[in-house]
């Protein structure tokens, strides 16, 4: 696999692939994407995350903005409470495999007085009714936003000259924001960047992924609470916004090359698959029954997360 087909491989959008093209010639380009330290590390982050792991293999230099100014403007917790958990979510991070990238946290770029001014000069440009829209799939409670809010996809703006880089990793969900950033940061000077954006996957109940709906599995689970979620995860027999199949398209084959689907002999013995698309059309076609590829996908997820799951246990005890 050539960059190019690595760091657009299970992407939603870029913008754009001739920029994409030109950037990837440059021996050295530096791609960043922020998150929110708000709770645990989950398969929704593992998706960029996986990304990031691609674009490193691309030549990118990575660097990940632990952005926990952006978690207090967006409600999150209080500063104590997020600073708690920011070196937490950044060893997890490491810990699910994304290593040798530079980690900055928010508060120590975002303070200064160029940083603010920038922000200024930009709240000067961007309407109100656009930055709300920006924030309609990111922000938290949207129905009764704050100031708070509204300066949030501003700063992320800026963040992306601020840490000289020249892509942006993030969900399909932050393609407004991200294109404030192309819009506006030649007015400041800067070159816009390039946006690689990933889907969004859904939880294990066929709905948005919510931590707090429960509909997740993070870092923090066990593996027997992994096969207990799987055992009880929406898997129709369509694949369109099948959970389960998007676990296996966005986390599992990224990083592993083959998956086996264990069964008695009399239901046909074991099956080894070496794609993704090999796996769906299996699937498609009723060559796999939706509990052996909830159980698979219970035995890759544990896999995956294991070392995760072993800095978790050694960190809360």
């Amino acid at each position: 696999m050539d960059a190019y087909e690595l760091v657009t491989r299970n992407t939603a959008e870029i913008v754009t692939e001739d920029e994409l093209r030109a950037l990837l010639n440059k021996p050295t380009k530096r791609v960043y994407t922020g998150y929110e330290p708000s709770g645990e590390i989950h398969l929704g982050h593992l998706v960029t995350i996986n990304k990031l792991m691609d674009m490193k293999a691309a030549g990118f230099d990575v660097v990940v903005l632990i952005a926990n100014l952006h978690a207090y403007l967006n409600r999150k917790g209080t500063f104590e409470q997020i600073k708690e958990l920011a070196d937490y979510n950044k060893a997890c991070i490491e810990a699910v495999g994304l290593k040798g990238a530079e980690f900055v946290l928010g508060t120590d770029v975002q303070l200064t007085p160029k940083y603010q001014t920038e922000v200024l000069t930009l709240c000067q440009q961007i309407t109100l009714n656009r930055a709300t829209r920006s924030m309609d799939e990111v922000g938290r409670a949207m129905d009764n936003p704050m100031v708070s809010q509204m300066v949030y996809p501003v700063m992320q703006v800026v963040d992306i000259p601020t840490l000289n880089v020249d892509a942006a990793v993030g969900g399909i969900d932050q393609r407004k924001i991200h294109m404030l950033a192309r819009e506006h940061l030649p007015t400041l000077g800067y070159k816009p960047p390039v946006c690689i954006h990933t889907p969004i996957v859904n939880g294990l109940d066929g709905e948005k992924m919510s931590s707090s709906k429960g509909n997740v599995v993070s870092v923090a689970d066990s593996p027997e609470e992994i096969k207990k979620k799987m055992k009880k995860a929406f898997c129709p027999p369509e694949t369109e916004g099948n959970p389960i199949l998007q676990i296996f398209r966005y986390n599992v084959f990224p990083r592993m090359d083959t998956i086996a689907i264990r069964r008695p002999e009399k239901f046909g013995g074991d099956l080894e698959f070496h794609s993704y698309a090999e796996l769906e059309t299996a699937y498609a076609g009723g060559k796999i029954h939706p509990m052996d590829l909830k159980a698979a996908c219970g035995d890759a997820l544990t896999e995956l997360l294991a070392d995760a799951y072993a800095y978790v246990q050694s960190y809360k005890n």
